[in-house]
Parts: C-alpha cells; structure tokens; sequence
C-alpha cells in the first residue's frame, strides 16, 4: 500500500482544513487507517484512526470534538476534516495504514506511511 497525503496549508486560528489521503492497492479497503502529527522539537502524535469499515473511530483528547476522520473505499481515500483549528494543531500531519486490528495509537503498529503535509494555524 502506497499512502499520500496532502490538503495541508496556511489557516488562521477558528479556520478548516480537509487533509486527505489517497492510497493505492486493492486491499486498501481492508486497513485500518490512522493520521498522526510531528511538531517542531516533538514526538510524532496519534490524532485519529478508522476501521476498515468507517464504522469505528478513535480520536486523541486534544482533536475530539473538533477533527473528524472518514473514509471512503471506492475512491481509495481517507480525510481528516479538521475545524475550530488551533495554533497548537500546527504540525506535519501523515496517515498510515495498519492491518485489519484494533485502532491503535502506537505509530510503530502501522506498517505502511504516507509522506506528511503540512499544516500550520496562526493566532
């Protein structure tokens, strides 16, 4: 599975971005798929991650509320619709594919990584 992310880009603090991830392979529909983010001087960070279905999400505390993730199979892609954005979301953001499992937020259980993109909110 070849992952590639992109839709990052420039937004002032309250603003939306839609990231997506378009990946290739016909088994793409049977991963789970996660985003994840690095800031400047920090460990790489879950944010969230979807069932191979769409039917289950998991979110990390700091984006509940305000980022959703999607996917949608037919067009090999997932999203990663972010509102009520903050500076603290500034970050390379990456998506990741993981066999079908549990949704993790341990970046080393994903075996298959997109290059990131980068998003960064001003106050």
């Amino acid at each position: 599975v070849q992952l590639q992310a992109s839709g990052g880009g420039l937004v002032q603090a309250g603003g939306s971005l839609r990231l997506s991830c378009a990946a290739s392979g016909r088994t793409f529909s049977s991963y789970t798929c996660g985003w994840f983010r690095q800031a400047p001087g920090k460990e790489r960070e879950f944010v969230a991650a979807i069932s191979w279905s769409g039917v289950s999400t998991r979110y990390a505390d700091s984006v509940k509320g305000r980022f959703t993730i999607s996917r949608d199979n037919a067009k090999n892609t997932v999203y990663l619709q972010m509102n009520s954005l903050k500076p603290e979301d500034t970050a390379v953001y990456f998506c990741a594919a993981d066999r079908p499992g549990p949704l993790s937020d341990y970046a080393p259980s994903y075996d298959y990584w997109g290059q990131g993109t980068h998003v960064t909110v001003s106050s």
